[in-house]
């Protein structure tokens, strides 16, 4: 049995959902919803996400596979501080990928972005850091 080609011009949905339970829109919409003295524009703001993102996020005319795994994160946290039972397991399910664990290269792309942001006196003043405390985990 074959399945019928999209025609390309065909409006899709920026996203597609999560193949089990809410997409990001949905999981958003009802964890704000249930948060009655807060508003989308109040998890922007205390996640450090562009409203505008956010917004479209929850309207669905942006897509969601790119969102970084810290932005995801940062939701989490912020909706646990209003009260709200929200899982990373869940955030990263709506958009359609499993948590990532805590690898090498994941940290060392955390790492990397994070020091791109330092000037550079910050930057040789982590390099001393590591270089510390490499020298003291050989010593051990």
């Amino acid at each position: 049995m074959t399945s019928q080609q999209r025609d390309p011009g065909e409006p899709r949905p920026a996203a597609a959902p999560a193949p089990h339970g809410e997409d990001l829109a949905a999981l958003l919409a009802r964890l704000v919803a249930d948060t009655p003295d807060k508003t989308p524009k109040d998890l922007a703001t205390e996640a450090g996400v562009p409203y505008a993102t956010l917004n479209a996020w929850m309207n669905r005319t942006r897509g969601t596979s790119r969102v970084q795994p810290d932005t995801l994160r940062a939701l989490v946290r912020v909706l646990r501080a209003w009260g709200r039972e929200v899982t990373p397991r869940e955030m990263f399910a709506a958009v359609g990928r499993a948590v990532p664990g805590g690898t090498d290269q994941e940290r060392e792309a955390r790492l990397l972005r994070l020091f791109r942001q330092l000037p550079t006196d910050r930057q040789r003043d982590v390099l001393k850091y590591c270089e510390t405390q490499l020298s003291i985990s050989h010593a051990s």
